[in-house]
Parts: structure tokens; C-alpha cells; sequence
């Protein structure tokens, strides 16, 4: 199964184990749903036609349809002989990530690769460097600068991989692959290549200048074009919004999201690492009912750092991903954070990051099976010895992409570890520090 419905499938599942009951939570809950119903249609139409399913229309005579639905959102002939005169279909965004082999990740992996020791300190040297930025944007919009840095390292490395041709591509030939050729979303790509020439159309961007993931997101916090057109801030009053570049724009207009869609409140924390006490009715962990901290006290749960809850009457829900595992309380603006992407472990991993960026330390519980992230000397060791084996991890920087997971992967089916999961744990440096 290609790596994008994979990652469909697995937020599909993880959204059918809790439905909300509010009324309110329901319906963005059923709007989620409904996405990603659609998102594993689609992928599993294009895996299955190896290449996407083109329209019955050549590339060229779409294009010079599409222009009139162009024209009525008010996108001149100009600007669209610019963006898409001789424009070339990426079609390659068809079939992205098929032949890479799949990680399926433990929740303590996907904590430790994100939540890893590179982010944590490039975190805390870009908190140094943006101090006047963050404190300002925190004043003016509420949001937890930690949540800010954590946000902008879980989708762009800080901006490391923005400009970073062997993880971003050309928007629009991608976009207009999409709209021209996915069988299942036609309406939704197209309507995100017409607000990516609207972009362009109010002079915020050049085409050139616009890259992103294989779907449309740029950005140091990695914005769709929907999210630049109408949750973007001129941050810095240079007289247009860019995500790319210096990253006001992009931060001010991420905190402007989890604001306005997201419903973030000013002064709460996103929650905590909870304690549960002996003999606790792990019954009442159920990711929906909301106790106030107070109420969770007399429960018997605690703050994991053994702090006192400092506002007693905020509310909370209790989480246990994994029985013998780590407990969270999350208050409402971990959900707030959470709807920038639906996936708990995605928003779990970004406020832990945060945290340590802030200075706190690791979880206090471990995760059953698990063991501590590898520190960055030890990855670099890692890479060094694949690479003596005739792996190729893409480098000795310390950092887990791509190309390590898979170098790690073949060792591993190599030497016979089972799983052979691509993690680029402390077991798979023992083993290579003992031989092959």
C-alpha cells in the first residue's frame, strides 16, 4: 500500500475509535471523516491505475478549458498564459512514495523521530534566535510560543527543507496534475490550483518561487493555498504574505489558524503528562469526557513531573495511547492545535516538541517496548557504519529522513531483525556495532 493512503487509512481508523458527542465536534468530526474517505478512494483508484486516470481530454486541452473557470474567479489571461503557457504535468505526484517501502511505526517511534534530538536543539537556538519575533507574536495573538516552535519543526525542519529539492517540488505542476488527472477529488485540486494562481494574481508570489510537498503545501508551516489565502498575515508589512523567506508571515498565519478554526485560548496549556494512580479505572481514559483539572485530582491523577495543576478549574480530557504506557491530559487547545492536522500522534509529537524546546525533560512513563530517542552523535554513528555496509542513509548529519529509514530497513531484513520497520533505534546501532 503506497505511503500516502497508508497514512489515510491509519488517521481514518484512528478517527473511528473515538466519536465526539458534542454537536459541534460531530459535524467537523463527520467533515474530517468524509475527507478522508475520499483521500483513500482516490490514492487506492491511482495505485490501482498505476499512473492516475487522466481525463479523456489531452493535458493542453484541459488547460485551455480550465482558463474560463480561471477567468471567473478573477484570474486575468495574464497571469494564467504565466503560470500555465507550456506548463508540463507532474504526473509523477500519481504514484509518490509507491515504491518506497512502508513504515509502520510504533506511537514511541514516531515521538522519538520527531520529538528527536536535532529538532530539540535547533529548536532552542532558533527560540534564541526569533525571541523578539515570538514574544511578540505570543503577545498579539495568545498562542504559546513553544507551540509556534513546535509547529514550524514538525512541518519544515525550521525551515531547513522549505527550498529542498529532494523533498519539495514545483506547485504548480503537481496542483495541475492533480486537477487535471486524480480521478476521485478533481473538485478540491482544482479549486486549490485556483487559489494558487489567485496567489499569484495579487502579486504575493511567482510561480517559480512557489514549491511544496507533492500536494500543494509550502512554507516554513507548510500552508495549502487555501490556508495562505485567507488565514495569511502580512506579519512583517512588507505589503504581501509569503510563507517562505523570513518565517513571520507563515507563524503569524498559523497562529491566526489555530485561532480562528482551531479556537485556541489565550493562557491554557495544551495539557500535560498525567499519573494515574494504582488500581485507576483506565475506563474513564476514553479521549471524550471533560473533568476539570480539580476534578481529575480527586481522582487521584497527577501531574507526571509531580507539579501542582496550576488552573484547577480549566477542563481536561485523559488519553492512554498504550496500556502501560504514558498518560496525557489534553485541554482544548491541544484539539485547537489538532485541527491543523487531524492525527493525535501528529499533534501528541508537536507539543511534546515544544515542551522540551521549553526545557521540560522526556516522558516521565515509557512507552511498553520502547526505549529513549538516539542522541544525534549516535545516529551519525549509525549512518557511518551503513554507509561502510554499502547502505546509503543520505548522510552522516544526525537527522532521520527518508533515506536512512530505508538504509536501516535493508539492514535489518539483512541481518534478519524482525521488524524490519526502517526505525533507527538504540537496538539496530547494538547490532551494528557487534557485525554483521
Amino acid at each position: 500500500m503506497p505511503e500516502p493512503e497508508r497514512q489515510h487509512r491509519a488517521l481514518y481508523q484512528e478517527m473511528e475509535r473515538t466519536v465526539p458527542s458534542s454537536c459541534d465536534e460531530r459535524r467537523s468530526w463527520i467533515d474530517r471523516r468524509r475527507y478522508l474517505q475520499g483521500g483513500i478512494a482516490a490514492l487506492a483508484a491511482l495505485a490501482f491505475t498505476g499512473s492516475g486516470a487522466h481525463a479523456a481530454v489531452s493535458f493542453a486541452q484541459w488547460a485551455e478549458s480550465f482558463r474560463q473557470r480561471a477567468n471567473a474567479r478573477g484570474i486575468s489571461d495574464a497571469t494564467y498564459d504565466r503560470v500555465m503557457k507550456d506548463l508540463k504535468p507532474d504526473t509523477s505526484v500519481y504514484a509518490l512514495d509507491r515504491a518506497q517501502p512502508e513504515f509502520n511505526e510504533e506511537l514511541w517511534q514516531y515521538i522519538n523521530r520527531r520529538v528527536s534530538d536535532w529538532r530539540i536543539g535547533v529548536g532552542r537556538l532558533r527560540a534564541k534566535e526569533y525571541a523578539k519575533l515570538l514574544a511578540k507574536l505570543q503577545h498579539d495573538t495568545g498562542v504559546d510560543r513553544y507551540i509556534m516552535l513546535g509547529v514550524w519543526g514538525m512541518e519544515s525542519a525550521f525551515g531547513d527543507v522549505i527550498e529542498d529539492p529532494k523533498y519539495m517540488r514545483p506547485v504548480f505542476p503537481a496542483l495541475a496534475a492533480l486537477a487535471w488527472g486524480e480521478p476521485r477529488r478533481q473538485r478540491y485540486w482544482e479549486k486549490e490550483l485556483l487559489n494558487a494562481l489567485d496567489i499569484v494574481q495579487r502579486g504575493w508570489a511567482k510561480p517559480e518561487q512557489m514549491t511544496g510537498s507533492w500536494a500543494g503545501a509550502m512554507g516554513h508551516t507548510q500552508w495549502m493555498p487555501e490556508v495562505w489565502l485567507h488565514m495569511g498575515v502580512d506579519y512583517d508589512h512588507d505589503g504581501r504574505i509569503f510563507p517562505f523567506g523570513k518565517p513571520d508571515d507563515a507563524l503569524a498565519g498559523t497562529a491566526r489558524y489555530f485561532n480562528e478554526r482551531g479556537k485556541y485560548r489565550r493562557g491554557e496549556a495544551w495539557g500535560c503528562e498525567a499519573h494515574l494512580p494504582d488500581g485507576f479505572n483506565t475506563r474513564l481514559a476514553d479521549r471524550r469526557t471533560w473533568r476539570t483539572y480539580g476534578q481529575w485530582h480527586k481522582l487521584g491523577v497527577t501531574r507526571a513531573d509531580g507539579k501542582p495543576f496550576a488552573h484547577a478549574g480549566h477542563r481536561a480530557r485523559l488519553w492512554l495511547p498504550a496500556e502501560g504506557g504514558p498518560a496525557f491530559l489534553l485541554g482544548p487547545n491541544f484539539y485547537a492545535v489538532r485541527s491543523y492536522n487531524p492525527s493525535y500522534n501528529y499533534t501528541l509529537a508537536l507539543v511534546l516538541l515544544g515542551d522540551r524546546i521549553r526545557g521540560e525533560g522526556p516522558l516521565h512513563q515509557q512507552f511498553p517496548g520502547g526505549e529513549r530517542a538516539p542522541t544525534v552523535a549516535e545516529l551519525q554513528e549509525m549512518q557511518r557504519r551503513l554507509i561502510a555496509l554499502g547502505y546509503d542513509p543520505g548522510g552522516t548529519d544526525g537527522r532521520v529522513g527518508s533515506s536512512t529509514m530505508r538504509a536501516v530497513q535493508k539492514y535489518q531484513v539483512r541481518v534478519g531483525i524482525d521488524p524490519a520497520d526502517g526505525y533507527p533505534g538504540l537496538k539496530v546501532l547494538a547490532r551494528l556495532r557487534q557485525g554483521s
